[in-house]
């Protein structure tokens, strides 16, 4: 505790006090979403939602709520993450992505195109192009993790702008992530994402502690030892994985809090927001305050 302590008090009143501007809602897709199945689409969308604080600093954040992959909790791990990165000068801006219902690529999409949407808006929003990240909590995480380990630079030949950018993250927090599709997976997401009967190929194609890469963005991961949801293996996984790459990151693992760390609030769920904090000012990814 004394150790959790340390890392939080020297930044409980590291935030800017101020208020963010009106949020936001943007569709991604005008209606039109694709399915990934050969330039397909359906009559559906993913939407974000900007959250701008008072005196940006040019780190900007997309929140990929967790829910299992068969729902979205929009509050605590969206909106509410959203406001916390306000008050450290961040534009945090929620995600709510479609549900696969076992179509594993269609959150992935999403979650590109709201990387690729940022990126395109950086300057009209205040953001720096090379200071946008991903966090995500639960199944979330694991679509955070996807959004970091699978990526592209962007199709120059795009009629559409925003497909011309990057869809890679420039570092990733995971808090409580799911990370493996393998044999020490959480049942509800595999199946929601991959549906009852995935191949083995699909499998390892979204086992994300397998898809590391030297270009994998550095990563903040946060677990309590006792979640019995999602078992802390997962982010210990996923941080071996990126150490073995030379990745930059770092493992908080919390003593207590279950999943959810104590219904969002407490010393652990402290703990882990003014470590990465604290962590991404180390690297450079957000300003000194």
């Amino acid at each position: 505790m004394k150790k959790l302590l340390s890392i939080i008090l020297p930044f409980a009143c590291c935030c800017l006090l101020c208020d963010a501007q009106e949020p936001e809602k943007l569709a991604l897709w005008n209606g039109q979403a694709p399915t990934g199945d050969g330039g397909k689409t359906e009559t559906a969308d993913a939407f974000i939602t900007i959250h701008r604080p008072e005196k940006a600093n040019g780190t900007a954040a997309i929140i990929c709520p967790g829910g299992g992959y068969g729902g979205l909790v929009t509050g605590p791990e969206g909106s509410g993450i959203a406001e916390w990165l306000n008050k450290s000068g961040v534009t945090g801006i929620v995600l709510e992505y479609r549900l696969p219902k076992g179509r594993a690529i269609i959150p992935l999409l999403d979650a590109q195109r709201a990387i690729r949407t940022v990126r395109s808006n950086a300057t009209e929003w205040g953001c720096d192009p090379d200071h946008i990240g991903i966090i995500g909590f639960s199944a979330g995480g694991h679509l955070a993790s996807t959004a970091a380990t699978h990526f592209d630079t962007g199709d120059a030949d795009a009629k559409d702008p925003i497909e011309r950018v990057s869809s890679r993250p420039d570092f990733a927090i995971l808090v409580y992530p799911v990370i493996t599709m393998g044999e020490k997976t959480h049942g509800g997401s595999k199946q929601n994402l991959l549906g009852p009967e995935p191949s083995a190929e699909m499998i390892e194609l979204f086992s994300n502690e397998k898809q590391v890469t030297d270009r994998t963005p550095p990563a903040y991961l946060a677990h309590a030892v006792d979640d019995h949801a999602v078992p802390c293996d997962h982010s210990r996984m996923f941080h071996n994985a990126l150490k073995a790459k030379g990745i930059a990151t770092r493992y908080l693992e919390l003593p207590s809090g279950d999943h959810g760390l104590n219904g969002y609030k407490g010393p652990m769920w402290d703990a882990w927001q003014a470590g990465s904090l604290k962590w991404l000012m180390e690297l450079k990814l957000l300003p000194q305050n």
